[in-house]
């Protein structure tokens, strides 16, 4: 497979906190302008732009908070601050930009198309008024099918976040909401869970297990039936128009994180190193204006990264691997790797094959769809604790 190299740009604006959402976000009155922090991430670029060798991006993805709240003149400064340092985009570029509903215009969009995005990432959750008031959501159900038709006008490719497993959302209220999806038939699809601590007001009242699998059962029934292909655990799309971005994280491929709590993973060490920033927008602003120039991700703080180790970086390799209809590639995984310890892996994926989690494909393993279900009982078997030479 030929190496592909992304950048994601976190930017923490929004204009209310969901109830659910964990993400290093401010509402937008409580932190500093957004020039003011695009200049710190352009100082990012500059003081860590060592980090990878100068190349031709994969993808781009700005996302949040939600990035459509920032004037498109600081989402350009950003991208040209790559460029200047030889991380170029090109045609083929996929640029995504997340968006809220009800926060484009006509002069944002035609910014944001002359900047070069061509993917956009729709986070209206649902289209149940009652649900967005529950979760905290400023925009409406109308709003929603508002920004959808305008998205629609211009021809772009654009992405839908379905949110299931909402306080008193029943099996009706999900296919109301799946309704809308199919007759707007954005080229991908993604559905999640709600996930909350149990102390979070969220947790009451939620469908029981058993319904949200049914929930989760419903979606992937209906989205397939209508030619999105599942090619990841949480992914739907139509052919061509899976996430090339969000397929890096899978693929073991290396991607650079920017901004506020952004991640990153380099291959700069034998087995990876993932590395982040720090959560709270003080201590960023702090760490970025020491003005320190680094050359490797392990020159920073202790806690702000993982120099991997040969068992975790097998680790994360087939469970990254196996969250994608593609599966576990054994060719891929003794390249990486080599025999010895691919050999390590293969009773436990027959061990899951003969439970029916797993089967067999041409080119290794792929998760059933029963083993879809249970993936954390799956990943949890090829969670490989001890070192290996």
């Amino acid at each position: 497979m030929k190496p592909k190299f992304g950048v994601y740009f976190h930017i923490p604006y929004c204009i209310q906190r969901c109830t659910y959402c964990d993400f290093a976000t401010y509402e937008k009155s409580q932190i500093m302008p957004p020039e003011s922090y695009t200049n710190l991430v352009l100082k990012e670029i500059q003081q860590r732009k060592n980090f990878y060798s100068p190349q031709n991006l994969d993808t781009i993805y700005f996302g949040g908070g939600t990035p459509s709240l920032v004037d498109p003149q600081n989402i350009l400064l950003m991208v040209s601050e790559l460029e200047k340092y030889g991380f170029i985009k090109g045609p083929d570029t996929e640029m995504t930009l997340e968006i809220n509903p009800a926060t484009l215009t006509p002069d944002k969009m035609k910014s944001y198309i002359d900047i070069g995005f061509n993917r956009f990432s729709v986070g209206a959750q649902t289209f149940s008024n009652a649900q967005l008031k529950k979760v905290r959501r400023e925009h409406t159900a109308e709003q929603t099918l508002e920004t959808l038709t305008f998205l629609q006008s211009y021809g772009v490719n654009y992405s839908f976040d379905l949110l299931f497993a909402l306080p008193g959302q029943t099996i009706e209220d999900l296919k109301l909401d799946l309704d809308q999806v199919i007759h707007y038939s954005p080229s991908h699809v993604s559905p999640y869970c709600l996930t909350v601590p149990d102390e979070n007001p969220l947790a009451k009242g939620r469908p029981t297990d058993e319904t949200q699998v049914e929930m989760f059962d419903l979606i992937t029934q209906t989205l397939t039936a209508n030619g999105y292909h599942q090619y990841e655990i949480s992914n739907f799309a139509k052919p061509g128009f899976e996430s090339l971005h969000n397929s890096l994280y899978w693929q073991d491929q290396e991607w650079w994180g920017l901004g506020l709590s952004s991640h990153s993973y380099s291959k700069q060490t034998p087995w990876g190193v993932r590395y982040w920033n720090v959560k709270s927008i003080k201590d960023y602003e702090k760490q970025i204006m020491q003005n320190e120039t680094l050359q490797s991700p392990l020159q920073l703080p202790a806690a702000q990264f993982e120099n991997l180790e040969k068992h975790q970086a097998l680790t994360d390799f087939c469970h990254t691997s196996l969250r994608m209809a593609t599966g576990l590639n054994l060719q891929h995984l003794t390249t990486k790797f080599d025999r010895e310890t691919a050999q390590l892996v293969l009773p436990i994926c027959d061990k899951l094959v003969k439970r029916k989690w797993l089967e067999p494909i041409p080119t290794g393993y792929r998760l059933t769809q029963g083993g879809i279900v249970l993936s954390n009982q799956v990943f949890l078997e090829l969670t490989f604790m001890d070192k290996l030479s």
